[in-house]
């Protein structure tokens, strides 16, 4: 008698879910499918518990908050408990990747989830939501057929003068825009940083805020930012350069 074989379970989904760059209403800068997403989601990947549990709440205010489950993925987490991560999804489950603010895995950590989620062949699906960095890139008016985004730059001076005169080389050499980014309240001693390194010909956008109503996305030559009094405060700014 043939032995009865047991149907395999359909393994869940790995949702890549974007949230806000600021305080906006989500549903603002957000597609309606992330509401019909977290309203069937019970497990979470997420940075901070906190701030995800409100986020969830702002998204789907009648949701239980008491039946859902969080993985912390952050600096502290042990790389030996990630892919335990996803073993809702090898249940049958789905389950959801959210980033602190914009796009997971773009400045991101989810990237390593998503690349252990690839390995046990569990299908990821990204969703639609805001970047900071694509979106500064759309509106710089830079060479979009041809960028990197490098990260942040070396917090040490001597290192950090040597990166950016480094990424103009490269972007003078390639027509290659360069995107990168600091923590904000860093922002105005990188800007007299770029102006003092940067040749004067040198395009520079500073976009910040992106999203938020006090948004200010604005590419001008290193002569003309020279000219002007540039305070940025402690606002997310991101910084592209083309020679």
């Amino acid at each position: 008698m043939d032995e009865i074989k047991k149907p395999s379970l359909v393994v869940g989904k790995l949702y890549l879910i974007p949230t806000m760059l600021g305080d906006n209403a989500p549903l603002e800068v957000l597609p309606i499918s992330i509401k019909r997403i977290i309203e069937n989601v019970d497990h979470y990947i997420v940075e901070n518990e906190k701030s995800a549990r409100r986020f969830i709440k702002r998204i789907s205010p009648a949701k239980s908050q008491p039946e859902l489950h969080f993985y912390v993925l952050n600096k502290y987490t042990d790389p030996s408990e990630m892919p335990g991560f996803l073993d809702p999804c090898i249940q049958g489950l789905n389950i959801a990747l959210l980033s602190e603010a914009g796009s997971p895995g773009i400045a991101d950590p989810g990237a390593d989830i998503v690349q252990i989620a690839h390995k046990k062949k569990i299908q990821v699906v990204p969703v639609v939501g805001p970047s900071s960095i694509l979106m500064a890139m759309m509106a710089s008016g830079m060479n979009g057929q041809n960028f990197a985004f490098t990260g942040y730059l070396p917090i040490e001076n001597d290192l950090r003068g040597k990166a950016i005169k480094s990424l103009e080389k490269l972007s003078f050499e390639t027509g290659q825009a360069q995107i990168f980014i600091e923590t904000p309240y860093r922002n105005d001693k990188l800007f007299q940083e770029l102006i003092k390194k940067l040749k004067p010909s040198t395009r520079l956008c500073l976009a910040s805020d992106i999203t938020l109503l006090t948004e200010s996305i604005s590419t001008k030559t290193v002569n003309e930012w020279r000219r002007i009094e540039v305070t940025l405060h402690k606002r997310p700014t991101v910084f592209i350069i083309q020679a």
